[in-house]
């Protein structure tokens, strides 16, 4: 064995919990030792149910799903719908739009209609229109205060 490269061994090292202040001896290569939680006061030892949080972590979760709960809870501002709302205004793709208006949809009022008669599958047989495009229009519509018939899939 080479001298000089092994650290200095402690063979009564001392080990205390900060959390219940128990404290043990063993052997180590540090003289003490600290820990925030140990066998004894840790809950998946004891059968504790508690949360043990030493970072704020849980804290900061509570606080956003609280926060989460009072934005559900707030009733939403009443939107008067505008059936001749173009849809250009709703931020979906130029061509899209251009797709749409080549079946005869111009507008929000045209675009429910659409659906109203035929389903979804009324919108997604327009060429160019897929399932994405058909969702996010739908999205955009109902967060503008529109109506859409539901369709059972």
């Amino acid at each position: 064995m080479r001298e000089g490269i092994h650290p200095t061994w402690y063979p009564d090292a001392k080990v205390s919990c900060s959390s219940c202040g128990r404290t043990w001896t063993v052997g180590s290569t540090r003289p003490s030792i600290t820990l925030d939680i140990c066998s004894n006061c840790h809950p998946f030892y004891t059968g504790e149910q508690r949360i043990v949080d030493t970072e704020g972590q849980v804290d900061r979760f509570m606080k956003r799903l609280e926060a989460r709960g009072s934005m559900k809870a707030e009733p939403a501002e009443v939107i008067r719908a505008d059936p001749e709302l173009a849809l250009s205004e709703l931020g979906i793709g130029s061509q899209y739009i251009e797709a749409l208006s080549g079946s005869g949809v111009n507008t929000a009022a045209d675009f429910i209609s659409r659906l109203q008669q035929g389903g979804d599958e009324a919108i997604l047989e327009i060429r160019g229109i897929g399932r994405k495009v058909l969702t996010d229009t739908k999205k955009k519509l109902r967060g503008r205060g529109y109506e859409l018939p539901t369709t059972e899939e």
